[in-house]
């Protein structure tokens, strides 16, 4: 008898987990941890019936990493729901298209998240000042652990001096007006030493390009939205 139940107990081990219920979602977003927080306010306030999944934010300190962790997470979320949702720019990692291609999921259209809350903020901004540092609120709240830890500036102060040699402003986005946050963004630009300026964008075409996917209407664009890798559909 114990034979038996030591073999049993050997084919329940070699068994797969269960997969987690069945979702009543018919989407799922697969989001930048960047953004996160925005999009599932933006799941709240439009009541949509979709689940979020999100990929570590620090993937942008190697971008080509971003690919792979996409693809797992389209991966493991195939077949379970009818349309896969990539929020996330490109943030130089030049195999996502492919990734989302292979998948047949949609992207938010945008070469990063600066794009997407600015708009023509952003395309103004840099016209008229080239060199522009762009903070958001995430940004804002990771500034320690994420600039300067994750370059590498507290143990090399003088990379400080390298990375915002030609910048000459920082200019923050914000996504919910917060007291706190304008305080530590004005720390952040005086450690840098530019001077800083606010704009309350919201959250500007990310908001609209996800209304846009799940209405199946055409993404609002800006003359920055397309980048090297993504298709400008005025030229097809």
């Amino acid at each position: 008898m114990s034979g038996a139940a030591d073999r049993r107990r050997g084919i329940a081990n070699e068994m797969p987990a269960p997969l987690p219920p069945q979702s009543e979602a018919d989407t799922v977003f697969v989001a930048c941890a960047a953004l996160g927080k925005e999009v599932r306010e933006l799941i709240r306030k439009h009541d949509w019936n979709v689940d979020l999944r999100v990929i570590d934010a620090k993937l942008h300190m190697t971008p080509r990493k971003i690919g792979t962790a996409v693809d797992e997470k389209l991966t493991e979320t195939a077949g379970r729901y009818d349309r896969q949702v990539v929020i996330y720019g490109h943030c130089g990692a030049a195999d996502l298209d492919d990734v989302i291609a292979k998948h047949r999921a949609v992207r938010t259209l945008g070469p990063h998240c600066y794009e997407m809350f600015g708009g023509e903020t952003l395309v103004d901004a840099l016209e008229d000042q080239p060199g522009t540092f762009i903070l958001t609120d995430f940004l804002v709240k990771v500034w320690t652990t994420l600039a300067v830890k994750g370059l590498k500036m507290d143990k090399h102060p003088e990379l400080k001096d390298v990375f915002f040699a030609n910048y000459t402003r920082i200019m923050y986005f914000v996504q919910e007006p917060d007291e706190a946050l304008v305080a530590e963004a004005q720390r952040i630009a005086d450690w840098v030493g530019l001077p800083l300026e606010i704009h309350n964008t919201g959250y500007g075409d990310l908001e609209r390009r996800l209304v846009a996917i799940m209405n199946g209407t055409p993404q609002p664009t800006t003359s920055l939205t397309y980048d090297a890798y993504s298709p400008d559909p005025s030229l097809s």
